[in-house]
């Protein structure tokens, strides 16, 4: 027999990417996205390990593709050895969360800079609108950087699409960070947040990518995993209480992945 529908459900609605990150923007890093909390904890070791990867003289420039709220954009300016990060993202919302974010931060570590003589100047910061599907080319200042990161953002784009982007931000013998969310938690969710205006659940654009075609598009475009392979995580019961209680229905299922790409060439 037929169930009827739970009228407590939210209505889903599905927006074009761009205005869905728009709507989002001013509570994507309060709504309570454990996925984005367990990124943010395997950044602590896939961030230094881009570091160590990175074999280009410094200082180095690096792009933040897709940068959403700036989350990886504030390490990244805090980073030894970084003298230029280029922040972009599709969304005008996202970008102007993050120009807030970044600028105070960027305030305030001026304010800590250490005496003239010290060689750690701060970091270069811009912040531009680029949408990966409408653009042909990254622009001028996010091309031949030593390094790029790319976190939770694959899932909205075609990987044609974004690593053709890709192989024009790096210079040869540069390094993407990749990270994105796992095609098992894919298969049974997407990105997505409740409108508090409406109520409505506002889905962007989204795709499954599993690990192993995400490998084989990279290497057509002459990115090659880097030593390490590509780290895959479930959620398991004891990283239920760190990464908040909407993780807890995903218990055992593989929800995240990340790893990093060289682009093949000599510096």
């Amino acid at each position: 027999m037929p169930t009827s529908p739970d009228p407590s459900s939210p209505k889903i609605r599905y927006l074009p990417t761009n205005e869905a990150y728009d709507r989002w923007a001013t509570v994507y890093d309060t709504d309570g996205n454990f996925l984005q909390a367990l990124d943010t904890i395997e950044l602590e070791t896939l961030l230094p390990r881009l570091l160590r990867a990175i074999t280009s003289p410094k200082p180095w420039r690096v792009v933040d593709l897709g940068c959403g709220t700036g989350r990886a954009t504030a390490l990244l300016l805090g980073t030894p050895g970084v003298a230029e990060v280029t922040a972009l993202d599709s969304s005008e919302g996202m970008l102007q969360v993050a120009r807030s974010r970044l600028q105070q931060q960027h305030r305030a570590n001026d304010g800590a800079r250490p005496p003239p003589a010290s060689d750690q100047a701060l970091p270069k910061l811009r912040l531009e609108l680029f949408d990966m599907l409408a653009s042909p080319q990254p622009p001028a200042s996010a091309q031949g950087a030593d390094g790029a990161v790319s976190t939770l953002v694959l899932e909205h784009v075609p990987l044609a699409a974004f690593f053709a982007h890709v192989a024009r931000v790096l210079r040869p013998g540069g390094v993407l960070l990749l990270t994105n969310m796992h095609a098992r938690m894919g298969a049974l969710s997407q990105a997505g947040f409740v409108d508090a205006a409406t109520g409505d659940k506002i889905r962007p654009t989204s795709y499954t990518h599993a690990v192993a075609d995400v490998v084989a598009e990279a290497e057509r475009w002459g990115l090659d995993v880097e030593d390490g392979g590509i780290a895959e995580r479930a959620v398991s019961e004891d990283m239920v209480q760190r990464l908040g209680p909407r993780s807890r229905k995903w218990v055992g299922v593989t929800v995240w992945f990340g790893g990093l790409f060289r682009k093949r060439g000599s510096l």
